[in-house]
């Protein structure tokens, strides 16, 4: 499976983007699937993760409710729409899928197999 992420770019504090990740195949639908963060000089991190059958969800604390993640798996997608931007957020996102055949959440990044290449998301003024 191949994963394609979009939608980063330039935003100010306050403001709202939506991240996509498209998969090649449909048998992402089976993976839990993951959305990280890394930001420069720091380890990468879970920021928000949803099961296979979209019921499990898991915020990381430095997000809480301001980012909501979703999945379309007709249309092999993963959604993190990100909104009250603040510049700590300033980061490379990457989505993953883990394919762990039972759903769960988990923040650990050796447990997900498969990356996208990631896309950049700046909160500035």
């Amino acid at each position: 499976v191949q994963l394609q992420a979009s939608g980063g770019g330039l935003v100010q504090p306050g403001g709202s983007l939506r991240l996509s990740c498209a998969a090649s195949a449909h048998t992402v639908r089976n993976y839990n699937m993951g959305w990280f963060r890394q930001a420069p000089g720091k380890e990468r991190e879970l920021v928000a993760a949803i099961g296979k059958y979209g019921y499990k969800t898991y915020y990381s604390a430095s997000v809480g409710d301001r980012f909501s993640i979703s999945r379309n798996n007709y249309a092999k997608t993963l959604y993190l729409q990100m909104n009250s931007l603040k510049p700590e957020d300033t980061g490379v996102y990457y989505c993953a899928a883990d394919r762990s055949t039972i759903a769960r959440t988990t923040a650990a990044p050796d447990e997900y197999e498969y990356w996208g290449q990631g896309t950049l998301v700046t909160v500035s003024s």
